[in-house]
């Protein structure tokens, strides 16, 4: 089963670091958030993954291609020839497509342009900015049992961002932007889509969170399956620094991984 990462975005409010490379590149322990995202799901036996790149996507490309050196001892011997020995080598047992989804291309837009990817099959979904401690397997679980084209982690952050309505059966009933007053659950990514979902994405300029969501809400599609865990996101330079500590000090909620 597909694991479909957004990763394409500038990361504007985070521009101290992003404008080097992109947001899901920035590194949280010596290792990028990307990384991190990519263990979560791994330590549930999910490793093809699918990259929907955009801004500097050759540091994402880069870092893949040389991803075996960087988890291994070398030796490189240039006596012979220039010779390279590699030990201990400690890289996954992972699958990495990483699609250019386009620099100035919205969210829905890249969902949409890795339809091929993900071969007419249900496919995880999450933004490259995020880390959790979400079960992943009762999640795809709840998905399943729901039977609706899409399945979001509900998630309360006591903070921004887009409100979700949840009903006691796991549905979500309403959706719109954050207002001052509200204090609610949100989409914290971690989803699970089913193919028809590209039917509600127009084209490069649809953000996934506005029209194609409230249109899946409209149409009774889209259930909420709630985290109450530990959940968070990388949005400012404020939020990297309070997971380079928790991964620090070996308090990271979400290293499921061994």
């Amino acid at each position: 089963m597909k694991v479909v990462i957004l990763a394409g975005g500038f990361g504007t409010r985070i521009s101290e670091e992003s404008f080097l490379r992109p947001k899901p590149m920035i590194e949280i322990g010596g290792a990028p958030i990307l990384w991190h995202i990519m263990k979560i799901f791994s330590s549930y036996g999910f490793d093809d993954f699918v990259i929907c790149a955009g801004y500097k996507q050759q540091v994402i490309k880069e870092y893949f291609a040389n991803y075996y050196l960087y988890k291994s001892d070398v030796t490189f011997d240039f006596s012979d020839s220039g010779k390279m020995i590699v030990h201990n080598n400690e890289s996954e047992r992972w699958r990495v497509t990483i699609v250019d989804t386009g620099y100035d291309t919205m969210t829905g837009g890249r969902v949409k342009r890795i339809a091929q990817y993900v071969e007419n099959n249900t496919f995880f979904l999450t933004y490259g900015d995020g880390v959790a401690d979400v079960d992943i397997n009762k999640l795809l679980k709840y998905h399943k049992s729901h039977k609706k084209i899409l399945t979001v982690t509900a998630v309360n952050p006591g903070q921004r961002f887009g409100v979700l309505g949840l009903d006691k059966e796991g549905n979500i009933n309403r959706f719109h932007e954050k207002r001052s007053k509200d204090a609610e659950l949100i989409n914290g990514g971690y989803m699970v889509a089913e193919p028809q979902i590209f039917d509600y994405i127009e084209g490069d300029s649809t953000f996934l969170e506005k029209e194609p969501l409230e249109r899946l809400v409209k149409d009774g599609q889209v259930a909420g399956f709630q985290h109450d865990g530990f959940w968070q996101c990388m949005d400012t330079q404020r939020d990297k620094e309070k997971l380079e500590l928790l991964w620090l000090d070996n308090k990271a909620p979400w290293k499921v991984w061994k």
